[in-house]
């Protein structure tokens, strides 16, 4: 039987402490679980978000109450539905029984579909975030944890898997160090890539690739550096282009990242312009998705939080 608990809805504005791009925009909390993860909204605008300290996901309905979805969540982390409205997840499994992988769910079944566990006989460590292009396909991350097992991959990576089961690394070590968010432009053209490497001189930025109609990448370019602050985590995009990335401390957390990234939404245009900052106070601020009837309504998880904003701008469900 599921728990039921109603979410809050507080309503607090706060101002924008980021230079040149002031924000005062009303953020209200959602729902308040443990330390969220990974948000994304079904068709009947329930949202689904990951709770990575309880193994679960939870689901927020319209109505605003708050219920576990599915748990154990073999260490979900980034969600999304694909056109069919099948939810899709990363998940980091949880020892010898399921092994780390790519699922995807049939809402109206149940029925959980391994999409990909695996590449060249070597199994995937901890697939972190995913989305998907015009075609179907899907593109995710994956990165290895402290202390990778010899029949795993040992890299990190950016893999794509194809309508038809195939699966493709399309960047790896050097090209990328420790990839987290991912998203796709509207028009399939650009493929994002936060790295979120926390020692000394690692990269935290976002890279921009050109995205090709096969589902390959090339022209790699530094889209925004937020070295020495926290980078971002998880990132979406709207229907004009522009990024909202969830990056940023409020409080040092013991590792040499800095607070120059003040915590909150980082909106930028397509050319890499800040053209907005919404702060959020409450770490560790994770990632962010478009729900709503008009899709004009940024999730954001931060910490314990689930938090909602209205925005002018369509999003898009990437």
């Amino acid at each position: 039987m599921r728990s039921v608990i109603y979410a809050m809805a507080i309503l607090v504005s706060f101002a924008s402490v980021c230079s040149g791009a002031e924000s005062a925009r009303a953020v209200s909390v959602a729902a308040s679980v443990a330390f969220t993860e990974g948000p994304t909204v079904a068709e009947d605008g329930t949202v689904y978000f990951t709770d990575l300290n309880n193994n679960r996901i939870m689901q927020l309905s319209t109505d605003g109450a708050l219920s576990t979805f599915r748990q154990p969540s073999h260490r979900a982390n980034g969600l999304i539905f694909d056109s069919e409205w099948r939810l899709l997840a990363c998940e980091g499994g949880d020892g010898d029984s399921v092994l780390p992988r790519v699922t995807r769910t049939n809402m109206a079944t149940g029925e959980i579909e391994v999409l990909a566990d695996a590449y060249n006989g070597k199994q995937l460590h901890q697939p972190n975030d995913l989305s998907l292009d015009a075609q179907g396909r899907i593109y995710f991350t994956d990165r290895p944890g402290p202390n990778p097992r010899p029949e795993q991959t040992g890299v990190h990576g950016v893999y794509r898997v194809d309508p038809d089961g195939t699966i493709e690394r399309i960047l790896t070590e050097p090209e990328v160090l420790r990839p987290n968010g991912i998203v796709i432009s509207p028009d399939d053209s650009t493929l994002y890539v936060i790295e979120t490497e926390q020692s000394a001189g690692g990269p935290r930025l976002i890279r921009a690739y050109d995205l090709s109609t096969e589902g390959t990448v090339s022209n790699m370019r530094v889209f925004h550096d937020f070295y020495p602050g926290r980078s971002g985590d998880g990132m979406t995009i709207d229907s004009e282009g522009n990024l909202y990335v969830a990056a940023g401390l409020n409080n040092l957390r013991g590792t040499s990242e800095t607070l120059d990234t003040v915590a909150g939404i980082h909106v930028f245009s397509p050319a890499g312009e800040l053209l907005e900052h919404i702060p959020i106070l409450e770490d560790t601020i994770t990632n962010a998705a478009f729900g709503g009837d008009d899709l004009r309504t940024l999730y954001v998880t931060a910490g314990k939080t689930l938090f909602r904003i209205e925005t002018e701008i369509e999003g898009t469900r990437r």
